[in-house]
């Protein structure tokens, strides 16, 4: 299988070659249809297989081909673990990302909260995605870093009453 064959963009499909991918792992080659097809899903592969472009590359078409009903929209957000993740992350979707019109962010606690948010602010304006790890709570309580028990009782979810960090 290639990567044509998964139907993405003519942009991701450049980005992907420029990235040395000449053909999908079996993770990108069961993720990316359906998710393509707007279905949701659940993928594990180990470490290093590409689970990140699995997820990455059909949300970056989906978002280019369905454009936000408000300017300035946030319309993805991914939650990562770790920091490092969050910013390893980040720099996958720039590069699969680097021909479309799409923006992003990486937020995470630990940090002065002002600098991320001139972040968006400024330069990227209009984030798409933010990947961040589940330290950084958006709105009333910002400071007080979510523990895992916290996220799966619904408080600290951004559908829980909690906006963008901004």
């Amino acid at each position: 299988m290639t990567f044509n064959e998964l139907n993405l963009s003519a942009p991701l499909l450049r980005a992907v070659a420029e990235a040395g991918y000449e053909s999908p792992s079996p993770i990108q080659a069961s993720a990316i249809p359906p998710v393509l097809a707007g279905r949701d899903l659940m993928g594990c592969a180990q470490t290093g297989t590409g689970k990140t472009a699995a997820f990455a590359l059909p949300m970056l078409d989906r978002l280019t081909a369905n454009p936000a009903k408000k300017k300035g929209a946030v319309r993805a957000l991914i939650l990562t673990p770790t920091r490092e993740l969050a910013l390893q992350i980040g720099e996958s979707f720039e590069m699969y990302g680097k021909y479309l019109s799409l923006r992003s962010t990486v937020i995470f606690g630990g940090v002065g909260q002002a600098p991320q948010v001139a972040a968006i602010k400024e330069g990227r304006r209009y984030p798409h995605r933010l990947p961040r790890p589940p330290e950084r709570p958006c709105g009333a309580g910002a400071h007080r870093p979510r523990q895992h028990r916290d996220l799966r009782a619904g408080r600290g979810r951004p559908d829980a009453g909690h906006g963008l960090c901004a």
